[in-house]
């Protein structure tokens, strides 16, 4: 197979910018009563105030011309267009390495751990530790898009993956991620176990093993105060709900309206980070504006749920053959004491060939974007000894 693989550079028409400006000012603005704590959701106040940035303050093309500080490429592979960062490493022998992102998140979520890994001479680190990085965006997501079919989830992507990594010259490769990157990762471990190296994810998906309660009721102490501080409430689960099985309804909204595509995506990022209830601890106004402007300017938002839809969330991940462990090659889990699911390191250990386990002290949901500097060791550590010559 060989397939076209061309350079690309973000450039987004003005007309388009100024057309998003003219939207926020014209914004019909929804009555609201007794929600200065967010108990019924994205806070007013907050809102306009990042509206207002986003209308007037926020710079488009400084932030646009910072990701294309990155080498990217678009191709097309099995009829479903992808975009990616591809960063060579700088060191006697890197290792490729693909970092998936999930939901809400963009690629732009792993711009603080790109270069450290490429590069780590440059960032303090050791040079033996250098990685050839790429970071896709998942099929329909931002500039892998427009899908022009259904039916392109975790499982298809994992497929994708290998072929996109042998074209670029890897046969074998290490596979990050969390959110839905972590089904990508794990279902590359477990279905293509020949091509990776190793898996890591921020979130500890298991092929073939479903959201069981009973496998939490032999819990150490430090486990249980884990499952307490993480969100296992009615959100959550409302939320892969609604992105499952009804992402068109929800799609001709969010398409029409910057505000309310911001809310929904912005409640997110509080809810799920670990911000203490304040996002920009985790995630400044020009970061928030950015990931909201990649998914407003490329019309994207039903892509990313026609992902979700087509993965089958919340349905465990099914079996693609009968090797055991379920993920035969080495595994490393960053665990995250704000996120949303946590497995006990003895179900993990039961279905993977754990490597790696690292209890991180803070971050949630976003991983490598809440603690970029913690999940560059991390990934370092595991690979280290995997690495050959």
């Amino acid at each position: 197979m060989t397939i076209n693989i061309e350079p690309f550079r973000i450039d987004i028409p003005q007309s388009e910018i100024d057309a998003l400006r003219t939207r926020l000012a014209n914004t019909r603005w929804a009555p609201e009563l007794d929600n200065d704590d967010w108990s019924y959701g994205v806070n007013g106040t907050y809102l306009r105030e990042l509206m207002t940035y986003w209308q007037d303050g926020f710079d488009w093309r400084a932030q646009e011309a910072r990701i294309n500080g990155f080498p990217q490429f678009r191709t097309e592979i099995d009829g479903v267009p992808i975009h990616f960062i591809h960063v060579r490493g700088k060191g006697p022998n890197p290792v490729p390495i693909i970092l998936n992102h999930g939901w809400p998140w963009t690629f732009w979520d792993f711009k603080d751990v790109i270069m450290a890994l490429a590069d780590p001479a440059a960032h303090g680190g050791d040079p033996k530790d250098a990685f050839d990085v790429i970071v896709p965006s998942l099929p329909g997501f931002t500039f892998s898009g427009p899908l022009s079919r259904n039916g392109v989830g975790y499982v298809e992507t994992a497929s994708l993956w290998v072929k996109l990594m042998s074209e670029l010259g890897y046969e074998r490769f290490v596979t990050h991620g969390g959110d839905a990157g972590a089904f990508v990762s794990a279902r590359l471990g477990h279905a293509h176990p020949e091509s990776i190296i190793g898996v890591h994810m921020s979130f500890p998906i298991l092929p073939g093993v479903g959201h069981d309660a009973g496998e939490l009721a032999d819990l150490t102490p430090e486990e249980r105060a884990l499952i307490e501080g993480q969100d296992r409430g009615p959100g959550a689960f409302f939320h892969i709900l609604i992105n499952t099985f009804d992402p068109q309804t929800l799609a001709w909204a969010m398409h029409d309206s910057p505000v309310g595509q911001a809310a929904w995506i912005l409640l997110r990022r509080r809810a799920w980070s670990d911000c203490h209830g304040d996002v920009e601890t985790k995630f400044d106004k020009d970061t928030l504006l950015t990931h909201l402007s990649l998914y407003w300017f490329t019309n994207s938002f039903i892509g990313s749920e026609l992902f979700c839809r087509a993965s089958g969330f919340p349905k465990p991940m099914a079996l693609a053959n009968d090797i055991k462990p379920e993920i035969s090659v080495p595994t490393a889990v960053a665990v995250m004491p704000k996120d949303l699911f946590y497995r006990p390191r003895s179900i993990v250990a039961a279905h993977s060939d754990l490597r790696q386990w690292t209890l991180f002290p803070s971050g949630g949901h976003f991983g490598a974007a809440e603690e970029p500097k913690l999940m560059i060791q991390d990934i370092r550590s595991f690979v280290r000894s995997l690495r050959q010559g």
